[in-house]
């Protein structure tokens, strides 16, 4: 254990010592005044209409050099400015996809001249459309900003013919499972947000969403890992920000799509489409979405109980098969623009499903391997209508010129399930002394939510690169469980007071934030904030009159440092503390029956658990990244399994367990092969170490853990694109489990016709059947499983993109985690 530290410790040092010789090689004898100069500026204008073009990008480069030492994007006016230009002579580069590329040559600063203004630059519509620009546009573009990292979708082939979930699984250091739980950098408890906003959605739900969504609507994904205090404090591992495009084009606009996929036991569909409307101050989207989605597994759990006078072997074997259909989901809304200041706006989104399910099992067990005494046959089906309904309304204003803004949000959720279940189980005793029998059992379970939010956002900036941001939010939730279990082995169904319960939860949370940035010379730049949030909750068990109340006010506070060693070169230190709050489920004490031999229960003392966590990324010619993290994590909330030797039942619960230590570096090395042929890599090496108790005695769980994944996007003769994703996962640790490697392989071909405006996709996923869960358990009992969720699958997709409206104008292009707990 001692080697593993000093050999992840071993490479950090290395990456800071690397960093410091950087920065003692860089510049040693150019004196300041020669480093901090003046600045270039100018404007960018279409040359037919004359109006702004939003978003142009401006390269500066040094004469003799043949690459850029900055960039930078016009902002609504078309307006750019360098600052803090060295002096010497210059050239600008302007670009911007359906113009031909501008440039201006002899721009020279000195002590005497420290200011160059290039006035306004006029691009011309491209005649023709360049096969260059699409290869440039193969691989995203990755920028790292003091407290993220920005990955750009927009005008990429990663998104073309995509959807939004797509592009998610393939950003830098994300990893998805089967079951639509996200991780970042190999770890779990992430917040996912839309513009800025809580989606207040589950993962399924979530997922349903994103699939529904092009990718051509993205404009970047926001990967936080250390959020500052202007986010919720909710996320343990961190945020992910997708922001949206905004429709710029006058008149209507959008897609039309369907498509199909088979796992090799079930085929699934999905058809929708997307409408973008502006006409005015108008601006209106709505998205449908209808699909069939399918899933299942196929798993084996092996479990062998020590007791004082005898041992008891579990072998069981299970398939389980899933499929959610309704009436096409519905996400629509508008902005409208008081004036060129102030604008209003709502977003609605509402989704009803039908769930029906099945796990079948066949269980034997005995007093030695392979001599089992019993054999039970378990055929669960369950179904479950699912509803979710979501609204928010903001409010945006532009309060100077200098760019003081106010924001307000206020978001209702509703989400209710009505679901019920039937359990089957036929015992079959293979000694012949006894007798074999049936126990037929009913659930009824009807459960929901209703979520308020409310928040408000100042931000004002000052001179010199200084800007303050104060917030404030409060949110409301308010959950009834009402779990009721039934024996079902006569004509009526008799109530079993032992496993029903009805749970009422009630959580309150208050914050307040304060966030401060500041320039501190021409190569440091520093953001300090404090979050404050106090939560009083109240869980009340009216089955068994138990009632747990909570109140604890907790600071989150965060600090982050950017240098700047050269044009090529930056470095990002960042602290900050998070939390994680339990699962609104989690928290109530019923119980859910999977076999007579296995079931899963609440666990109302569960507390929540804290992360301290520290960075330092490094940046090397803004597309290259190493990252080197180190968390904390205070009572580590985990699935563990409880064994009853006697019984030979497995009660799985959430609790705490103790302290959990994890140190990372993740690299990002985008690589260009060929010139049509680009790559994304990423790797990551951590170290995990779990400490609790297991019975009566002390254990660790620790791991060094590495993964790899790379994405491929090679344009192909006759522009057919080809991508392929794959991926490895070693040996990982997590609370009482031990989890094997797995690894994947996924391939895709998208073809464009009739002037790229229709878009067809072939995938396969998970070629080779690597994505196999299987996870083990330490201490003396063994509790294993494999799970393998059908993740191997083909796919064909067909999306049309349709425009009817005005040319396009460039004057306007730019482009909530109470729920993630349900």
């Amino acid at each position: 254990m001692k080697k593993r530290y000093l050999f992840l410790m071993g490479l950090l040092c290395l990456c800071l010592f690397f960093s410091e010789e950087v920065k003692a090689q860089t510049n040693p004898g150019t004196p300041p005044a020669a480093q901090n100069v003046g600045k270039i500026s100018g404007v960018v204008t279409d040359s037919t209409t004359g109006k702004p073009v939003q978003y142009t990008t401006v390269s500066l480069v040094k004469k003799g050099s043949s690459t850029s030492v900055d960039g930078t994007l016009t902002d609504a006016q078309g307006q750019f400015t360098f600052k803090g230009v060295a002096a010497g002579e210059y050239s600008l580069a302007f670009s911007f996809i359906g113009y031909e590329a501008v440039s201006r040559h002899n721009l020279v600063l000195t002590n005497q001249k420290p200011e160059v203004s290039v006035g306004t630059i006029r691009l011309k519509v491209a005649a023709t459309k360049l096969k260059e620009v699409t290869v440039q546009g193969l691989r995203p573009t990755i920028t790292q900003e003091a407290d993220k990292m920005v990955v750009s979708v927009q005008g990429t082939a990663l998104a073309a013919g995509r959807t939004a979930y797509d592009v998610l699984t393939r950003a830098p250091g994300v990893f998805i499972d089967q079951e639509g739980n996200i991780q970042l950098n190999g770890r779990s408890g992430v917040t996912v947000m839309l513009d800025g906003k809580l989606t207040y959605l589950s993962a399924r739900d979530l997922r349903s969403l994103l699939e529904g969504m092009p990718a051509e609507n993205l404009k970047n994904i926001e990967v936080i890992t250390n959020p500052s205090a202007k986010y919720d404090a909710e996320g343990s591992s961190g945020i992910l920000n997708i922001n949206l495009r905004k429709n710029e084009v006058q008149g209507m606009n959008g897609s039309v799509y369907g498509g199909s996929t088979y796992n090799f036991k079930q085929v699934g569909f999905t058809l929708g489409s997307t409408f973008n409307y502006k006409t005015g101050p108008w601006n209106s989207f709505l998205n449908l979405d209808v699909a069939r989605r399918v899933g299942g597994r196929e798993a084996t759990f092996t479990r062998v109980f020590y007791g004082e006078q005898n041992t008891t072997y579990f072998d069981q074997v299970a398939t389980g098969n899933f499929e959610v259909q309704g009436p096409p989901a519905v996400r629509l809304g508008t902005d409208y623009s008081l004036n060129d200041n102030h604008s209003v706006g709502f977003m609605t989104y509402f989704n009803t499903n039908k769930l029906h399910a099945d796990f079948l099992t066949d269980t034997y067990i005995g007093g030695a391997p392979n001599s089992a005494t019993q054999y039970i046959d378990a055929n669960n089906y369950n179904s479950n209508r699912f509803t979710n309904f979501t609204t928010n309304l903001h409010y945006l204003g532009k309060l100077d010129t200098a760019g003081t803004t106010l924001s307000a949000n206020l978001d209702f959720v509703r989400i209710t399930n009505r679901g019920d279940a039937n359990f089957y189980n036929y015992y079959f005793d293979l000694t012949g002394t006894k007798r074999d029998s049936i126990d037929f059992l009913y659930t009824d379970t009807p459960n929901g939510y209703n979520i308020y939010s409310a928040k408000i956002d100042y931000t004002h900036p000052f001179s010199r690169g200084r800007k303050v941001e104060f917030g404030a939010k409060a949110s409301r939730v308010a959950s009834d469980n009402d779990s009721r279990f039934f024996f079902n082995n006569s004509e009526a169904l008799v109530l079993d007071p032992q496993r029903t319960n009805h749970f009422i939860y009630d959580e309150d949370i208050y914050a307040l934030y304060a966030n401060w940035s500041s320039k501190l010379g021409e190569r440091y730049s520093l953001q300090a904030g404090l979050r404050a949030e106090q939560t009083v909750s109240r869980g009340e068990s009216i089955t068994y009159d138990q009632v747990n109340k909570r109140s604890y006010l907790n600071f989150f506070p965060s600090l982050f440092l950017q240098q700047k060693v050269t044009e090529n070169y930056q470095i990002n230190y960042s602290y900050s503390r998070r939390l994680q709050r339990p699962n609104y489920g989690n928290l109530n004490p019923f119980i859910a029956y999977r076999d007579p031999y296995t079931y899963w229960q609440g666990n109302p003392g569960l507390r929540p658990q804290y992360t301290h966590a520290i960075g330092v990324t490094q940046t090397f010619k803004k597309d290259y990244s190493l990252v080197a993290n180190y968390q904390l994590i205070k009572d580590v909330m985990a699935e563990i399994p409880i064994l009853d030797v006697e019984r030979a039942l497995t009660i799985y619960t959430i609790g705490n367990v103790d302290d959990g230590h994890n140190l990372s570096l993740t690299a990002n090395v985008p690589v260009k092969i060929m010139k049509n042929w680009d790559t994304q890599n990423t790797a990551l090496v951590s170290y995990s170490k779990y400490m609790t108790m297991v019975g009566e005695q002390k254990a660790t769980n620790d791991q060094v853990f590495y993964s790899f994944q790379t994405n491929h996007n090679i344009l192909l003769p006759g522009k057919l694109k080809m991508e392929i994703n794959a991926g490895y996962r070693g040996p990982g640790a997590y609370g009482l489990y031990e989890v094997y490697s797995q690894s994947w392989v996924n391939v895709g071909f998208k073809k464009s016709f009739l002037e790229d405006k229709l878009d067809l996709s072939v995938n396969a996923n998970d070629i080779f059947k690597g994505q196999r869960i299987k996870v083990g358990t330490i201490g003396r009992n063994i509790n294993e499983f494999d799970q393998y969720f059908r993740a191997r699958s083909i796919g064909i997709n067909l999306r049309y993109n349709f425009s009817r409206g005005a040319k396009f104008d460039p004057k306007r292009q730019n482009s909530i985690d109470e729920v993630n707990r349900t």
